[in-house]
C-alpha cells in the first residue's frame, strides 16, 4: 500500500515531501451522521410503544425487528463506505509531482498525477467557522491539462500546504530552467 516514504510507481530519486489525508473532522461527520441515523429506529420504537398498540402483536413486532435490523445494516454499510472513502483519499506531494488518489465508492479509485512544472495556480480556501477554528480547508491546483483542477478536500493546514506547493513549483521551474541553460551551453 502507501507509506509516508514509498508508494507504487515511485520514480527513482523521487522523495515524498507531504503525505496528506483529510482532516479528522471528516471522520467526526461520518460518526455524527451514523449516530443520527442509528437513533431514528429507536425514536420510532419509542413512539410506537407509547402511542400505539402496534408492537403488542408478535407478528408486527417481528416485522419491526427485521426492518430495524436491515436499517442498521445499511447504517453500518454507510459508515464503513464513508470511512473507507476518508481513509483511502490520499494526496502525495513529491519533489517532482503531485499525486491525487481518490476513492470513489468501495470498489473504484481514481489516481491522477501532475508534474510540478505543469502547475499554474495554487489556491487555498478555508471557509466557515469550524474550518477556521480547526484550521482545515481545500487546496485547488490549476493546470493546463484535461483535468483542469486538483482539489485537496478538507485537508489540515490548507494555507500552509498551498504555500509549500507554490514554493516547490517555483524551485522546480527554476531548477529546470537552469538545466535547460546548461544543456544549451
Amino acid at each position: 500500500m502507501y507509506s509516508r516514504r514509498n508508494f507504487p510507481n515511485q520514480k527513482p530519486n523521487e522523495h515524498v515531501l507531504m503525505f496528506i489525508h483529510r482532516h479528522w473532522i471528516a471522520v467526526f461527520k461520518i460518526i455524527a451522521m451514523s449516530v443520527f441515523f442509528a437513533a431514528i429506529p429507536l425514536l420510532i420504537y419509542i413512539g410506537l410503544q407509547n402511542y400505539t398498540g402496534f408492537l403488542e402483536n408478535e407478528a408486527y413486532f417481528a416485522f419491526f425487528v427485521i426492518l430495524v435490523s436491515a436499517f442498521y445494516l445499511f447504517v453500518i454499510l454507510f459508515a464503513y463506505a464513508n470511512f473507507v472513502d476518508y481513509y483511502l483519499d490520499v494526496w502525495i506531494v513529491t519533489n517532482e509531482r503531485v499525486i491525487n488518489i481518490e476513492q470513489k465508492g468501495l470498489f473504484s479509485r481514481e489516481i491522477s498525477e501532475k508534474e510540478l512544472g505543469n502547475m499554474q495556480d495554487i489556491t487555498s480556501d478555508v471557509d466557515g467557522f469550524w474550518a477556521t477554528i480547526l484550521n482545515y480547508g481545500n487546496v485547488y491546483i490549476q493546470t493546463a491539462a484535461e483535468k483542469e483542477r486538483f482539489v485537496f478536500k478538507e485537508i489540515p493546514f490548507a494555507d500552509e500546504v498551498a504555500r509549500r506547493i507554490s514554493n516547490l513549483v517555483a524551485e522546480y521551474q527554476k531548477l529546470n530552467k537552469t538545466i535547460e541553460i546548461d544543456k544549451m551551453s
